[in-house]
Parts: C-alpha cells; sequence; structure tokens
C-alpha cells in the first residue's frame, strides 16, 4: 500500500520547495493511496509495540508513516505525513505516534487506532526538526531542532510548544533516561553531546570530542551512560597511507556519563582494509548482553558483545578496531544486510534485530544467532527505479572510496556540509584546509570549487571519486546517476521568513543594505542562488593556495552552516561581517552601523 505515484515523487525531489509543499498540503487532504510498487518509501526510523504485533515506519522520501501488522506481514494503513521523515516514537500507552518531517517543520501526532492511523494535529516547529523522545509519563515530547539549536517542550496534553532548551549547534537525535530526568543530544555542529536536565529545562553540560555525524543515541539500562556512534576527521592529508591508518575519516562508537562531565571512552570500529563508514543507529539488547550498530555506509550490522566491549578514554580508543575484538567471533561480528541500513530495534527475545533500510525500501530481520537476515518486509521496489535513485545509492556507498573508510555523504551530510574545514588537496594542493561546499543547488552553481576552477561538473564528480575518496575510476553511468542525484538536492523552506515566504521586516532593512555600495554584498553575491560565478580577489588569499581568488558561495540557506570564508575561521555571520570580510575590507567604504549590521545578518539568514 502506497500513497503516491512515481510521477508525484519525481516532483517532490525535482520542484521547488514551495511547490513541493504544496503538493504535501493537497495529499494531506485527500489520502490516497496507490500502488506499493511504483515508488521508493526510504524507510529511516522504526518502532514497534512491546508484544512485536505492530511496527511503525518513518519514510523519508515517500513522507509517509507505515503500519505492518508483523505476524501477517501486511500494511494494513499507511498516511501521508510530509517530506523528510526523520525520526518516529511510540507515546508510553502506544495510543499515538510523534513523528518529525525536517522540510515541513513539523512535528505530527498521528492517532493509533486497531488497524490504521489517523493525523491528530501538526504542530509547526520551523528549524528541521529531526529526533524526537517522549517522558516516561506521556505528557512531554522533546524534540531537537536542528537549525535552531535548540529542543522544543512540547506538552502532549495542549499539543502546544511550552518552551525551548537553548543547546549546541546541530542537535539532531537524542535520548532520555528511563525516568525521564536527563536528555542526551548528539549536536554534530560543536561535535559532542549536551546533557540536559529535563526538570530544570536547562543544558548541564556539554561533552566536546571532535564528532561529526552523530548518529542515533542510546541510553545504557542502568541509566549512567549515553551511546552515540560518530565519525572523526583526523586533518591529515589525504593519502593512501594516511587513509589506512584512519587518519582520514575513520568511525567510532562513543560512551559518555551522564551524572557528570568526563572524557568521552570509546571504540573504534575500522578494520584494515576492510573499514566502516557511515555508522549510524544503536540499539542494546534487552538483558544487555548485545549492542548493535548500523554501518549505513558499508551495508552491515556490527554486533559487539556489550558487557566487556573494551571502551577506553584517554589514551584510546587507537585508530583500528580493538584486535582482541576482531580475533573473538563470540565478541564481534559483522552481517551484511546491503542497501543502507539506519534505525535498529532488537526483540523482546535478544535474538532478532528490526532495521529500517533506506535503500531496500524495506523493514529486516536479522537473527544474531545464525547471523543472517531471516525475514523482510518490502515497502516499495527494491532496485533502484530512477536514475537519480542509483545515484543516491552511491552518494551513500562507503565502497567508492579507499578500502570503504568513507562516503560522499561523511563530509556533505544529507547532500549538504559538515562542521570543519577539510584538506581534499582538490585545488592540487596540501595542508589548504576548505569549508566543506554544501552541495544544495550545486547543479545550477557553477563553477566549482572555492576557487571556481572546475568549470566541468562531470569532471568535478570524477576527480572528487578518485582524488579525495581515492576510489576507483567510475563508469560514465555511474557519473551521470550522481549528477543527477545532486540535481534533486534543494534547500528546506527557510525558517526566518513569514509563513508566507515574505521578509520580515528587519530583513527588509537588510536587503536595502545588501544591494547598497556600502556594503558591496551584491557585487560578487547576485542572481538567483547569491552567486556570480566570476572570480574574485577580496584580500582573504593564503600563501599556499593553488589558485588565486575565489568563487563566492551561493547564499541560499546560509543560515545554517558551521564554518564560513573558503578556510572556515568564521564561525558566525556576525564574525564575517565584522572581521576580514567585513563590508568595510570589501567595498572600502565606511563601517556599518550595529543596526545595519544586524539588519544585514537578518536578511542573510533569510535567503
Amino acid at each position: 500500500m502506497r500513497v503516491f505515484s512515481r510521477y508525484q515523487t519525481n516532483l517532490i525531489t525535482a520542484m521547488t520547495v514551495l511547490t513541493c509543499l504544496i503538493s504535501f498540503t493537497n495529499r494531506l487532504e485527500s489520502q490516497t493511496t496507490p500502488e506499493s510498487s511504483e515508488m521508493d518509501s526510504s524507510p529511516s526510523d522504526l518502532t514497534l509495540t512491546q508484544d512485536e504485533q505492530w511496527l511503525f515506519t518513518a519514510n523519508h522520501s515517500s513522507g509517509t508513516v507505515s503500519m505492518i501488522h508483523l505476524p501477517s506481514a501486511t500494511v494494513t494503513s499507511e498516511i501521508v505525513i510530509g517530506p523528510r521523515l526523520s525520526s518516529i516514537v511510540l507515546t508510553p500507552d502506544e495510543n499515538a505516534l510523534l513523528l518529525t518531517s525536517s522540510y515541513l517543520g513539523n512535528l505530527t501526532i498521528v492517532s493509533r487506532n486497531r488497524q490504521s492511523l489517523d493525523i491528530k494535529k501538526h504542530i509547526h516547529l520551523g528549524f528541521e526538526p529531526r529526533g524526537v523522545a517522549v517522558s516516561p509519563d506521556g505528557k512531554w515530547a522533546y524534540v531537537a531542532l536542528s537549525t535552531a539549536h535548540t529542543i522544543a517542550v512540547v506538552d502532549l496534553t495542549s499539543l502546544e510548544v511550552v518552551e525551548q532548551i537553548p543547546v549546541k549547534r546541530w542537535p539532531r537525535f537524542l535520548t532520555l533516561t528511563s525516568d525521564g530526568k536527563l536528555l542526551a543530544v548528539g549536536c554534530s555542529g560543536d561535535q559532542g553531546i549536551a546533557v540536559v536536565d529535563t526538570e530544570s529545562r536547562s543544558m548541564v553540560f556539554f561533552n566536546r570530542f571532535r564528532a561529526i555525524n552523530l548518529g542515533q543515541m542510546v541510553v545504557s539500562h542502568d541509566g549512567k551512560h549515553a551511546y552515540a556512534p560518530w565519525m572523526i576527521y583526523r586533518r591529515s592529508a589525504i593519502t593512501p597511507a594516511n587513509i589506512r591508518q584512519g587518519w582520514v575519516l575513520a568511525s567510532r562508537i562513543a560512551r559518555i556519563r551522564l551524572d557528570e562531565k568526563a572524557r568521552r571512552e570509546a571504540i573504534s570500529l575500522d578494520k584494515p582494509g576492510e573499514a566502516v563508514s557511515d555508522p549510524h543507529g544503536l540499539a542494546i539488547s534487552p538483558d544487555n548482553q548485545w549492542l548493535v550498530c548500523t554501518a549505513s555506509g558499508t551495508h552491515e550490522l556490527l554486533v559487539f558483545r556489550h558487557p566487556d566491549l573494551p571502551f577506553q578514554d584517554y589514551g584510546g580508543p587507537g585508530d583500528h578496531i580493538n584486535r582482541e575484538l576482531v580475533n573473538d567471533p563470540d565478541r564481534f561480528f559483522r552481517i551484511p544486510v546491503g542497501g543502507r541500513p539506519m534505525a535498529v530495534r532488537f526483540s523482546q527475545d535478544n535474538d532478532h534485530v528490526y532495521v529500517a533500510n533506506y535503500l531496500l525500501n524495506s523493514v529486516q530481520v536479522v537473527s544474531l544467532h545464525s547471523r543472517k537476515i531471516v525475514r523482510n518486509y518490502p515497502l516499495g521496489p527494491e532496485q533502484p527505479t530512477s536514475l537519480a535513485r542509483r545515484g543516491e545509492a552511491i552518494f551513500y556507498d562507503g565502497k567508492y572510496s579507499l578500502d570503504q573508510w568513507y562516503s560522499c555523504h561523511s563530509c556533505h551530510y544529507e547532500g549538504h556540509t559538515n562542521a570543519v574545514a577539510m584538506d581534499t588537496h582538490n585545488d592540487g594542493t596540501r595542508g589548504t584546509y576548505k569549508t566543506v561546499l554544501s552541495l544544495r543547488n550545486v547543479t545550477d552553481t557553477g563553477p566549482w570549487t572555492w576557487h571556481g576552477w572546475q568549470q566541468d561538473i562531470r569532471a568535478a564528480m570524477k576527480k572528487s571519486l578518485t582524488d579525495t575518496m581515492l576510489g576507483p575510476m567510475p563508469a560514465p553511468e555511474d557519473i551521470n546517476a550522481l549528477i543527477a542525484f545532486l540535481q534533486t538536492l534543494r534547500s528546506p523552506p527557510n525558517p526566518f521568513r513569514s509563513p508566507d515566504g515574505s521578509l520580515p521586516l528587519a530583513a527588509q532593512r537588510g536587503k536595502t543594505i545588501f544591494h547598497s555600495a556600502k556594503a558591496g554584498c551584491a557585487r560578487c553575491h547576485s542572481g538567483k542562488y547569491f552567486t556570480d560565478g566570476k572570480i574574485h580577489e577580496v584580500g582573504l588569499a593564503a600563501e599556499e593556495d593553488g589558485y588565486v581568488g575565489y568563487n563566492p558561495p551561493s547564499l541560499v540557506g546560509v543560515y545554517d552552516r558551521m564554518r564560513y570564508l573558503h578556510d572556515g575561521r568564521a564561525k558566525t555571520l556576525e564574525h564575517v561581517l565584522t572581521d576580514s570580510h567585513s563590508p568595510l575590507e570589501v567595498s572600502g567604504n565606511e563601517p556599518l552601523s550595529n543596526q545595519e549590521l544586524s539588519d544585514l545578518v537578518h536578511y542573510l539568514k533569510s535567503l
């Protein structure tokens, strides 16, 4: 049972965000259900009832929630929620589901009846909501607002937002202790985990440990620790030797204390010659004997015997997985599942694991005892149905890199950017760290690279795969597919605009400043995407750079960046506009007043 036709799905990925919103609104009203084989669902998260009779999936591509009766393997209900579903949870009484739609900016409450689902309310939060957790008494929902850098507190009785708790940047996934008192939040923008006291509704402390792309989180059974998979960037030059040593990008699982701030503990996941990329989902068995992590970039489950895992703090965890684990198949083993495994949930029998497999459009059931897939619940076609879908599979595949250490997604999270400046030596030099550019709207914003020397996007893709990832030479059809996927990457609705899309008053004043000769912004940042595609020398050059001048990056969605300027020296728009790239430096005119600066920032955030 599906909700859209293939033609409608292509519209969602190809049309503007505004059209996407109108389209989804119409579907919310109509609730139609076409054939299941016609489109991709891409389940990204799942949850199930305690009796394991029912399982529910949040489907990223189709924007739907599926209700599966497990004994009969039947999808009994499926309804449209909104584009880019991220997370799903059941309320403690199991009578309702909570889902986040990152592009619509909604938390949706769905009532669960015997064999059907009904939308109760959409609560608009904005700012790309992702992870969600519900208090044990069912009174409160906590939602990570990725681009507001806060946790929204929602009263599940009045269905209203009652507070927002400031944390660190890019909170994406979170987990709540069983007593509901502490919330652990993975904040990928500031590369660590925040611990929040839910009674005082304040961040108690932040544990930073250079973590990018923090995945889904769990709390230990005793409530003392939070676990999260993550990747680390080690700032070493991209060479075969450095990659194989784990000195470029590597995968980890972290464990942090919740009762006090202490150094993180971690284990490494990568095996020499057969690394792990993009760890995402995490689960601990009910009997506490097993910890399972999905390696979404290498299409497998990593299974660890939990009680004696060799977590290390100072002096660890080493560049590669602990040798004792690798040499003991009773303590660690890998189960290939294909596709892109994401969220995982354990069965009460401590043996079976439910896996949301994004690229295979299915929920898989894996037995740890037999170490294989024992059942599959299809939610769409198993094979790619379009060139863009095939390109999406390449984008998320770590096996396109040397020894599968990382994927395109590892640096361009979900086609966007990450929190670090990296030395990819794309310009032919080493030691010239560059901010990772967003890939949203990238096919329309050439030339490419910070210096704008790359005029051919096909050549740019080939160079990235073979030079930055040191992978095998891609086939021409792989490049075609990858570009087709990149064409689907568009910006989400801007949360800094009014509900009708218009500019608030401060942003209107900022627009005048932006286009004024005094600020000089529009000289380089012009056109639909606020980039003129020309090379400009603006006084930011470094001697080590291989080229002179810079290609102004698009300013669309500029509010959602962790680093600014080519070398990532600025971490806020205010820093950009008051330091070496200030309007004074760019235009040579007098400095902006404090009011003009504030208005200009408001306008930039609205782009």
